[in-house]
């Protein structure tokens, strides 16, 4: 990131113990095996990223059956918090066992937890599958971006991480209508049923056609640092993903979650100081890559999750349109994404240079959310879509090239979690991004109906008045009771 020049050389700074033991399948694989290992990869990123959003159109429908609306947030939630924790665990095992035996457990267990969905009796019993479901999930979103540093040279590599950013732009477009169109036709269950065809073709070419794909170095698991993590990320996502209206920031379930995050990262970052073979190395964050990365991920992250999620909002509460009206006003963000991916691998791939990639994205993302600040009620969906679109095309470069600079910058044996952590870190903002626009949301809706309502509270009755500052109360200091 220092110089965003591609060297065309093997990764550098690799340790010379790991290089004489790490295959090098750059030049060892035909270019037809490399072919169908992606495609069995990109398939196995496709089902997680898919699952993301094929759900949600088929929310009402299982709610309808299942019961337990109180529930319904978490069915989403519970895969997110899954996914999101066990990512930088799974970016270690691929380091140590390969990618090859990291991709087939997730699968597995992604798998499992789909037919587990299909069948479940309850809202409860689907939140906890789910969650399996986001075990599995972690392993794929981990490991699959970091495929491509192990197959092709770094001159090779940018064409290869645009395309696994378009897939998975791909999939956040067609997921809801996939979803729809089975919840109407053949049931919700097979939104999960679905994955198990689509899983089984993945696994059968990652199986047969993949070799381990490891770094060459040995090393153990540092189990103490992979529980100390769980604890640390868990209670965080929890504390930011309760509903504030019903537990407030300052109720003591909150405040205690976020104790017990405090501990669990005090009690990491102590422990991986000492440990032989981290689950995070810090030594990461020395690196002058590594450390401008991964805010730029969580920026990232944060854009993307909260854009999807407030301007839905804005559309349906604010212009007054349907929910298939505000979805489809929402694909040219993804179009856009997906073309940005495209478009700049291929340009490194043509140049050998990114960092001015970088720069471009931030600055026409920048721009992007510049725009959308100009919407209100009178404006079109047209003017929507064309916003959102500068928006996704700012957003574009950043997976593909992020995770070149990020290959290029470490050695090969800490690939595999330099990768996934920048993926932790783009989930992690994912979460963060919408508590902290959540709560300018509803600050301003709070500060600008009280201004507004002050001339009609004024000459309300006083019974009406004192049920407005009954309410004010809860709001502001309720915790959950």
């Amino acid at each position: 990131m220092a110089t965003g020049v591609i060297k065309g050389a093997p990764t550098p700074n690799t340790a010379p113990a790991a290089a004489a033991e790490r295959i090098d399948y750059t030049t060892l694989l035909s270019g037809r095996t490399k072919a169908l290992i992606l495609f069995g990869v990109l398939l196995g990123l496709f089902l997680s990223a898919l699952d993301q959003t094929i759900v949600s159109t088929a929310l009402p429908r299982i709610v309808a059956d299942l019961q337990g609306i109180d529930l319904l947030a978490w069915v989403s939630t519970s895969y997110l918090l899954a996914s999101t924790a066990m990512v930088p665990i799974y970016g270690k095992l691929s380091d140590i066992y390969g990618r090859k035996p990291v991709l087939i457990t997730g699968i597995v267990i992604f798998l499992f937890g789909s037919i587990l969905c299909g069948f479940a009796p309850s809202m409860l019993t689907l939140v906890i599958f789910r969650g399996i479901q986001g075990l599995g999930a972690a392993a794929l979103t981990s490991t699959a971006f970091a495929v491509p540093a192990d197959l092709f040279v770094p001159t090779e590599r940018a064409r290869y991480q645009g395309l696994f950013a378009a897939v998975f732009a791909l999939a956040s477009i067609v997921g809801p209508y996939i979803g729809g169109i089975i919840t109407d036709t053949i049931g919700w269950h097979w939104t999960f049923f679905v994955n198990i065809p689509l899983g089984l073709l993945a696994l059968g070419f990652i199986v047969t056609k993949m070799p381990r794909l490891n770094s060459g170095v040995r090393s153990t698991i540092d189990y103490a640092g992979a529980v100390l993590l769980v604890v640390a990320v868990v209670p965080l996502l929890l504390a930011l993903s309760f509903d504030k209206g019903v537990y407030a920031w300052n109720s003591p379930l909150i405040l205690g979650l976020f104790a017990l995050a405090l501990v669990g990262g005090v009690g990491f970052f102590l422990v991986e100081r000492r440990a032989s073979s981290p689950i995070i190395p810090l030594e990461l964050f020395r690196n002058r890559t590594f450390a401008l990365i991964i805010p730029i991920a969580a920026l990232v992250g944060s854009a993307l999750f909260a854009s999807i999620l407030f301007l839905s909002i804005f559309l349906v509460n604010v212009r007054g349109v349907s929910a298939t009206d505000a979805g489809t006003a929402l694909i040219p963000l993804m179009l856009g994404l997906a073309v940005g991916s495209l478009v700049s691998g291929q340009i490194v791939q043509r140049l050998g240079r990114y960092k001015f990639l970088v720069l471009f994205g931030l600055l026409t993302m920048a721009a992007g959310f510049w725009l959308l600040t100009t919407l209100d009620v009178n404006s079109s969906l047209n003017t929507v879509r064309l916003y959102t679109a500068v928006l996704g095309l700012g957003m574009g470069p950043s997976m593909p090239v992020l995770n070149l600079a990020l290959q290029n910058a470490v050695p090969h044996e800490q690939v595999g979690i330099a990768t996934a952590g920048r993926q932790f870190f783009m989930q992690l903002g994912q979460v963060i991004g919408s508590a902290v626009f959540g709560v300018v949301l509803t600050t301003s809706l709070t500060t600008t109906l009280t201004a507004n309502l002050a001339p009609v509270l004024a000459q309300a009755p006083a019974a009406v008045v004192a049920q407005v500052d009954i309410a004010a109360l809860r709001n502001g200091h309720g915790g959950g009771e």
